[in-house]
């Protein structure tokens, strides 16, 4: 079946020419982005999604496209043209089209593209989901707060994962302290046993799914701090994972080709990926 977007008013073939050439967010990436997942042909966590979105434009004061009852329609109607059952749901909007220079043009309209396409569902063996990681310098800009369409650094990131044979690159910043994943939040068990992860900051995004597995945290009598990890208490924590849209609850078994813990899946990942589920899918967890 032919994957169908939404392009700016119009729903296209997706492989047809349908951005202008002067459009802002191809010239200058001067847009914004969200993906949202998708279980059992619903959108998952929309409204923390569409919270995040309606921040990131402001922050960049790009004026909303739609209403949002018609951005609701619109993203429907895209699940539904591509009949996606699990999967996900992208978003993106640019300043819109104007002769390039650099200022805000004065009468730009913001562009809207909305696309979907289907993927695996909620994952239940979380032991073949795990993966390895690699520690790689943030080059990133600083308002990594805005979930801006500038991606070069963090592709550059999760290339060079790829080329060490991980999944994602976990970043550092000068002082030697872990922002986040290249496309996920990082937590880890320190040697003592707590849960941490970085508070919020400008340098890392406010990640739903972190949000949500914050909610989860409630249920739980983990112990837990929003604390900063050090290169060196990542490297000694007893379990490392990822969290995001796509990965929900991701364990890192190996870091830097070497084992995180005792190089398997951990009792906390394996928890909190069962409140996660139970959260999103509305099950129990085995």
């Amino acid at each position: 079946m032919s994957r169908i977007a939404y392009v700016d008013g119009r729903y296209v073939p997706l492989g047809e020419p349908a951005i202008a050439i002067q459009d802002r967010g191809y010239q200058f990436a001067d847009g914004v982005y969200e993906v949202i997942p998708v279980l059992g042909g619903r959108l998952v966590d929309a409204p923390r999604h569409l919270r995040r979105l309606e921040r990131s434009l402001g922050e960049l004061r790009i004026p909303a496209p739609l209403s949002g009852g018609a951005l609701s329609v619109v993203m429907a109607e895209v699940l539904r043209r591509n009949r996606v059952r699990d999967g996900l749901l992208y978003l993106q909007i640019s300043r819109g089209v104007a002769r390039r220079e650099h200022p805000f043009p004065a009468r730009a309209r913001p562009v809207l593209v909305v696309t979907a396409r289907p993927g695996p569902g909620f994952p239940e063996d979380l032991d073949a989901w795990a993966v390895a990681a690699i520690t790689h310098p943030d080059q990133r800009w600083a308002r990594c707060d805005i979930k801006s369409i500038a991606l070069l650094p963090n592709v550059l990131a999760r290339q060079a994962a790829r080329e060490a044979g991980a999944y994602e690159a976990i970043l550092l910043d000068g002082a030697g302290m872990v922002t986040e994943g290249a496309a996920s939040t990082v937590w880890v068990v320190d040697a003592a046993g707590v849960l941490r992860t970085r508070p919020l900051d400008w340098a890392i995004l406010p990640g739903c799914t972190r949000e949500a597995l914050l909610a989860c945290l409630a249920e739980s009598n983990l112990a837990f701090a929003e604390r900063a990890v050090s290169v060196e208490e990542l490297r000694t924590a007893r379990e490392i994972f990822l969290t995001s849209a796509t990965s929900y609850v991701r364990p890192v078994i190996r870091l830097d080709g070497a084992p995180v813990g005792e190089g398997k899946v951990g009792p906390v990942a394996r928890a909190l990926h069962a409140l996660l589920r139970r959260a999103l899918v509305g099950e129990e967890a085995g």
